[in-house]
């Protein structure tokens, strides 16, 4: 089927009449030439005047650059889009007890949030189809990436994330509830939320449980990580009473966060080191996509550039033949 996007430019078409009718109407001339005989439209002696085809030559050329301005297109049988995929928000702890250096990633001794950038880095490019958001929270928490299909963009902010941009303390339920304010507008069933912690709610304006309720009203499923290691070893004081193992995640509320999932539907996860967080986020990406609504896509192909081709096509014709007529008129 073809249609026009700018159907009213056809009212151009009667235009070259109106100028003539005006111009005809007018006592002044219009255009002074010293020498009317290279534009005349008689034809040579003894020759019958042959006007007519030339003057359908300009009318074709004026209707087809009026068709070409009206942008006819050439619109295809509608094609279903089924859009599937989740709207998650991820929320990672950047307080400073993430700074701990207790994991390991390619043989070498790194802090937490290093581990938690890079596994987070793989699950993204796992999640194609998915709207993603990014909330970075410590003392307070920030919506660092709104949702959106551009996973290189998130990975990116993430990446960039220091420990303590947000502050030094833990804000769980102010992450919750940013959470639950972006994602109640969604689709219910595809409202999920991934938090990610090594420490406690010790700040904050609501209560973990407070904000996990108001999830589960909101139907966003929670998903809670806690992260850390439970054993560290540590030089003594001066060196002088040697290494000594102390529980770098003795802070973590495991008590909270697993309240938290069951209160929503969720699922509390617990990573001790790099490889448990990669499984547990493979875990998570093993989720059964959910069918959004499906969209509409109608194949189009622009046709303007014919009408134009033929217009141009058209106008050389007419040069032609009054170059052709003109050299005739010379030689005689």
């Amino acid at each position: 089927m073809i249609e026009f996007i700018w159907p009213l430019s056809f009212i151009l078409l009667p235009l070259p009449l109106l100028v003539r009718l005006l111009s005809g109407s007018s006592s002044q001339a219009a255009l002074s030439v010293p020498n009317l005989k290279y534009f005349s439209m008689d034809s040579p002696p003894g020759k019958k005047p042959s006007t007519g085809w030339r003057l359908i030559l300009l009318w074709l050329a004026w209707f087809l650059l009026v068709c070409a301005a009206s942008r006819p297109e050439w619109i295809g049988e509608p094609v279903n889009l089924s859009v599937s995929g989740r709207d998650m928000i991820i929320a990672v702890d950047v307080s400073g007890s993430m700074n701990t250096e207790d994991m390991q990633l390619n043989n070498q001794e790194v802090n937490r949030l290093v581990v938690v950038k890079s596994v987070v880095s793989e699950f993204l490019n796992r999640r194609q189809g998915d709207r993603v958001g990014l909330i970075l929270f410590g003392s307070n928490a920030y919506l660092q990436a709104p949702l959106t299909f551009d996973l290189n963009t998130v990975g990116k902010f993430l990446s960039e994330a220091p420990v303590g941009i947000a502050g030094g303390k833990t804000a769980i339920g102010d992450a919750i509830g940013l959470g639950v304010k972006r994602l109640r507008e969604r689709p219910e069933s595809t409202r999920l939320l991934i938090l990610l912690t090594d420490g406690s709610n010790n700040v904050g304006e609501i209560e973990p449980i407070k904000a996990a309720e108001l999830a589960s009203h909101a139907s966003v499923k929670i998903h809670t990580i806690g992260v850390g290691s439970d054993e560290m070893s540590m030089s003594g004081f001066l060196g002088a009473f040697g290494p000594r193992v102390v529980n770098p995640s003795a802070d973590l509320d495991e008590e909270t966060l697993t309240q938290i999932a069951q209160a929503t539907g969720g699922t509390y996860f617990r990573a001790h080191n790099t490889e448990e967080l990669r499984n547990i986020y493979t875990l998570i990406d093993a989720l059964e996509p959910v069918e959004q609504d499906p969209e509409m896509f109608y194949p189009t192909i622009a046709l303007f550039v014919w009408p134009l081709a033929g217009a141009w096509i058209a106008l050389v014709g007419l040069y032609l033949s009054l170059l052709f007529r003109t050299s005739i008129s010379v030689d005689s």
